[in-house]
C-alpha cells in the first residue's frame, strides 16, 4: 500500500512516496502514484526511494524507464528518485541519469532531501 508524506517548500508541494514493497513497477503504477499524490496532496511532484523502483527500470533495454517516465510526464508529473546509483555501470544508463538531471521533470539524486529540493525550488 502506498503512503505519502506531503512536504511544502517555497510554495511548492511534493510528496514522498513510502511503501513496504516496490511501487514503480510499470507505466500504470507511475500513473497510479501520480493520481494518488494529486488526490491526497494536490501535487504532481513525486519523491521516491530507489528501493521502491523495480530493478528492470534501471535496465534501459527493458523500456520500463522510458515508458513509465513518459506516462508520468504526459500527465504533468515530475519525479525525483533517490538512492545510490553508483553500482550501475551501464554507460547508457549513466548518460540517461545525467541528461535527466539537466532537465526539469526527472531527477536522480542521492538523498530524499535533495529530491525534495529539486522539485520544490523556484525557477529563476
Amino acid at each position: 500500500m502506498i503512503q505519502i508524506k506531503k512536504i511544502e517548500r517555497n510554495g511548492v508541494a511534493c510528496t514522498v512516496i513510502q511503501s513496504e514493497q516496490p511501487v514503480l513497477t510499470d507505466a500504470q503504477s507511475a500513473v497510479d502514484m501520480l493520481m494518488t499524490a494529486r488526490y491526497e496532496a494536490d501535487t504532481k511532484n513525486l519523491v521516491i526511494d530507489k528501493a521502491l523502483v523495480a530493478e528492470d527500470f534501471f535496465i534501459l533495454s527493458t523500456g520500463l524507464a522510458g515508458e513509465a517516465l513518459q506516462k508520468l510526464i504526459n500527465y504533468g508529473g515530475r519525479i525525483a528518485i533517490f538512492g545510490d546509483f553508483s553500482r550501475y555501470t551501464s554507460k547508457p544508463l549513466r548518460d540517461f541519469i545525467r541528461e535527466s538531471n539537466r532537465g526539469r521533470d526527472v531527477f536522480f539524486v542521492p538523498t530524499e532531501a535533495e529530491g525534495v529540493e529539486m522539485l520544490t525550488r523556484r525557477a529563476i
